[in-house]
């Protein structure tokens, strides 16, 4: 695993807490306008459909009060940070506990509806600081509801891309959270200050060993749209499919982010 930034970003659990609730409320919103032919459309996700798409939105949330289920940790372990690196080596059993929601739950929108008045109840009764055991190590709830955020951000955005003629808004705070975190974990993956990325208007970090700049405009600058940024560093868009489409800028020697692509998968 690759070490980690001794200065990690914070994020304000209030406003974590809004954007995974609302950008809950608006996949909820666009599932249950969905049609049986439409549920069992492909996805980008190898063999599932669309209907296991949904089940997985719902089985990400999910994941908090499994956690909650189980004795809390004696010590947080882990940081917010590990957490992108971790998710690839659990893949298959993730995908084995996706098939098997999607066949207990035929009705999504119930099931959705549900999943939504127990993650309410359970942000309302356990504080922020709480650990929970997760593939990353023991977390504060607070930092884990920043990795749910992803999840709804990301997997929106396979749902639109599956789904023709679909266009689920995208949270700006979930949104901002997802581009900061994948960010903040490429500067991870490749310590240093000879690149600078920037995704307006969230993030900007400095990455990649070599000259450190100190004024002016530095030598290698990478620059990008947010959901061009999320596509890049989980998969869904290779580096020189977003250079061929014009969605990346790039501009030094050592601008070329395509060998450390993507972070997490």
């Amino acid at each position: 695993m690759p070490p980690v930034k001794k200065r990690a970003r914070t994020y304000d659990p209030a406003k974590t807490r809004a954007a995974v609730l609302g950008q809950f409320g608006k996949v909820r919103e666009a599932v249950a306008g969905l049609e049986d032919g439409q549920l069992a459309l492909p996805t980008r996700l190898g063999e599932w459909r669309v209907r296991e798409l949904v089940a997985h939105i719902g089985m990400a949330l999910t994941a908090i009060g499994r956690a909650l289920a189980l004795p809390e940790p004696p010590k947080q372990d882990a940081v917010l940070l590990d957490w992108p690196f971790a998710t690839s080596a659990h893949s298959a059993a993730i995908d084995d506990f996706t098939r098997r929601l999607t066949g207990e739950h035929p009705d999504l929108d119930g099931y959705l509806a549900a999943v939504g008045r127990d993650l309410v109840e359970q942000l309302d009764t356990h504080p922020g600081t709480r650990l929970l055991r997760t593939n990353a190590g023991a977390l504060p709830l607070a930092d884990y509801l920043v990795t749910r955020a992803v999840e709804l951000v990301v997997h929106t955005d396979d749902l639109n891309a599956a789904v023709p003629g679909l266009a689920v808004p995208l949270d700006r705070q979930a949104l901002a959270a997802t581009s900061r975190l994948l960010a903040d974990a490429l500067a991870v993956k490749a310590p240093g200050g000879a690149t600078e990325v920037r995704v307006p208007p969230y993030a900007v970090v400095q990455c990649v060993e070599g000259p450190r700049h100190t004024r002016g405009t530095p030598p290698n600058v990478v620059e990008t749209d947010p959901l061009t940024w999320i596509r890049l560093a989980t998969g869904r868009q290779s580096w020189a499919e977003a250079m061929d489409a014009a969605k990346v800028s790039a501009s030094g020697e050592r601008a070329d982010l395509g060998a450390l692509l993507p972070l997490m998968s």
